[in-house]
């Protein structure tokens, strides 16, 4: 798969986290009562934890400005004014990194500490990792980038 291809498919997967995101968020600023969950409640406990807020602000309300940082980053990627240009793939592993990251940290949330799934979140989850692959064969360009730069200040 070509680096424009995986741009444009990283594109699609932050847009359906967005709304994904957005719909949690809404969720949670409390414009509808229930989630569509499922059987086993696991999306209500979660989404009704003290770990729902991070530093404040609904842990969707994060995923609404991460998925959409993700998905304008890609996007200005598959221009082709800045289809080469070296910060639009560090803006993306930097954001991809940070985003697995903090599903790591959430997952184990909801495994060890409140020992519930959320089915929504377990898809924003997928979606994130799977961001992160596709971005992930950007890494060697990146070092190779900035290993250069380094040669060529010496």
């Amino acid at each position: 798969m070509t680096r424009l291809n995986r741009h444009r498919a990283v594109a699609l997967l932050a847009l359906a986290g967005l709304f994904l995101s957005v719909y949690l968020f809404l969720y949670a600023k409390g414009f509808y009562g229930s989630l569509a969950c499922g059987a086993g409640g696991g999306c209500d406990l979660v989404q009704g934890s003290r770990w729902a807020e991070f530093l404040g602000f609904p842990v969707a309300g994060w995923g609404v400005g991460w998925y959409l940082a993700v998905f304008v980053v890609s996007l200005i990627s598959v221009q082709v004014r800045t289809a080469n240009a070296g910060w639009v793939n560090k803006a993306l592993l930097c954001l991809s990194i940070g985003g697995v990251g903090f599903t790591i940290y959430l997952t184990a949330l909801e495994i060890f500490v409140i020992r519930a799934i959320c089915r929504w979140c377990v898809g924003s989850a997928l979606l994130t990792i799977a961001i992160f692959l596709l971005v992930l064969p950007e890494a060697w360009s990146v070092r190779k980038q900035t290993t250069n730069t380094l040669r060529n200040a010496d």
